[in-house]
């Protein structure tokens, strides 16, 4: 299949089933066909790799507008994944027709702004995109219309938009420093111009620029103390959107900052960009190990959970190529234990009616297979065996070492130490005890689980050992981001 033909498989889908759902009521037919139409992204992301795998870097476009390497093939098979999981289980059968419908033409919006940050090789078209995945989600997360959940959207979209005004600035100032090297060009927005040109262009411009990027796409990624806009959303977002935010979105922000530190390290010493990731990290997992000690929320809990992993994604980025290639399996990982992590809370909220921990007991009895999903996923999290994280956690660890970085290390450890414990006590009081009183017992929906369970499998095999062509990906990634 030619390459033009993939990118619009990969691209076009989620614009055709937003407007399926906008042009026709809500109907079992609308609703089978939005979520065939998820799958097919999934399809074309794994057949782009591939092709990744084998040595090509497939493009379409005049300048080259989209490309796909190895980092970008990483991603798009994330957001692929979590947004087919996330239209394919929400947003809930009892969910009144005018919220579904309004839930499938924003998610899949959504979906469709990710796809195209993580494939367009223009870096202002990519600010344009991550601009937009605030629109479509922020639109989503009061989905269900209350006080904090409509003041939880607009605080989103108020940090959310200062975040991304600051990136602007940032490109902007990446822009005017190769226009004054260069002179003007169609490419220069170029993240494969500006790759050329990154050796010529100017340190202090580009050092600012940096910081302004930072800064802004750090708030989108959820990374601290730009993170206060997540626990709020998270915790009055439908679980499918939480799913997507925490699971991809994040990612995508993090993928920005990665592609424009790959060209900032070649301009300026690589421990410019390294010293403010490892700042920016170590306080995303101070704040985040100390507020999950203290939280009452289950969701809330979740979302510190991601700025925890996000600080920690942060860390492996300034620790060299093992650290690089430590935090792409992280992220991968994270995306499968988040994604589920998320999707089965939204179950627990359906059967419980609450998201407050002290009125969550008994849950191995009430919903067998869900507790046992949720022990998994929290297991996962806290980086226990047989699951990825583990591994991912190892080897970051490691190259923290290898790198010199050892009272760092140590820092991280405890940290690490006391997210564990706070994980493991909420979990211990949600699993056992006694339910309260007059709450049905059973699953519900079990079709759902299933594939829930796949992302379970993920985390086990990547527990077990890395499949050759994630390690093919992971490996060309280092060595683009590395220079």
């Amino acid at each position: 299949m030619p390459s033009p033909t993939l990118f619009a498989v990969l691209l076009a889908p989620p614009l055709v089933a937003a407007l399926l759902a906008l042009a026709f009521p809500p109907s079992r037919l609308v609703s089978g066909g939005c979520r065939l139409l998820a799958l097919a992204p999934l399809a074309a992301a794994g057949l782009l790799s591939a092709r990744v795998i084998a040595g090509t870097v497939p493009t379409w476009g005049h300048n080259e507008l989209f490309r796909i390497d190895a980092l970008s093939a990483l991603l798009a098979l994330c957001v692929a994944f979590v947004s087919a999981l996330a239209l394919g289980i929400g947003p809930g059968p009892g969910e009144p027709p005018s919220r579904a419908r309004r839930f499938r033409i924003f998610a899949s919006l959504f979906s469709f702004t990710m796809l195209v940050a993580v494939t367009t090789n223009n870096v202002a078209l990519m600010w344009v995109s991550i601009e937009a995945t605030t629109i479509t989600s922020a639109v989503l997360v009061p989905l269900h219309l209350s006080p904090a959940s409509v003041e939880a959207s607009w605080k989103y979209v108020l940090i959310g938009s200062v975040g991304i005004a600051l990136a602007f600035v940032g490109t902007v100032l990446a822009y005017f420093d190769f226009v004054a090297l260069a002179g003007p060009s169609e490419a220069a927005l170029n993240w494969t111009s500006l790759m050329a040109a990154a050796p010529a262009m100017h340190p202090a411009a580009m050092q600012l620029a940096f910081v302004f990027l930072l800064v802004g796409y750090g708030t989108k990624a959820g990374i601290a103390p730009m993170h206060t806009w997540l626990p709020d959303a998270h915790a009055e977002a439908p679980a499918p959107l939480s799913a997507m935010m925490s699971g991809v979105l994040l990612a995508v922000a993090l993928y920005a900052i990665m592609r424009w530190k790959a060209v900032v390290d070649i301009t300026l010493d690589p421990d410019f960009a390294d010293g403010l990731l490892i700042a920016l990290g170590v306080l995303s997992l101070t704040i985040a190990a100390l507020s999950l000690l203290v939280q009452r929320h289950y969701k809330r809990l979740l979302a510190y959970s991601s700025i925890e992993h996000t600080g920690l994604m942060c860390l492996g980025l300034a620790l060299g190529p093992l650290g690089i290639f430590a935090a792409m399996l992280h992220l991968v990982n994270h995306t499968a234990a988040k994604s589920m992590m998320f999707l089965l809370s939204g179950r627990i909220l359906e059967r419980y009616n609450t998201g407050d921990l002290r009125h969550v007991s008994g849950l191995l009895r009430v919903m067998p297979v869900t507790g046992g999903m949720f022990a998994l996923g929290t297991v996962a999290l806290v980086g226990l065996p047989p699951c990825g994280i583990f591994l991912s956690k190892l080897a970051m660890l490691r190259a923290g070492f290898a790198a010199g970085h050892a009272w760092l290390m140590a820092a991280v450890l405890a940290l690490l130490a006391v997210a564990f414990i706070a994980l493991i006590v909420h979990l211990n009081r949600m699993l056992y005890g006694h339910p309260p009183a007059g709450l049905a017992t059973g699953e519900g929906a079990r079709w759902a689980l299933l594939p829930l369970g796949l992302c379970a499998i993920i985390l086990v095999v990547l527990g077990l050992a890395i499949p050759p062509p994630l390690q093919s990906l992971l490996e060309r990634i280092v060595q683009i981001t590395s220079g």
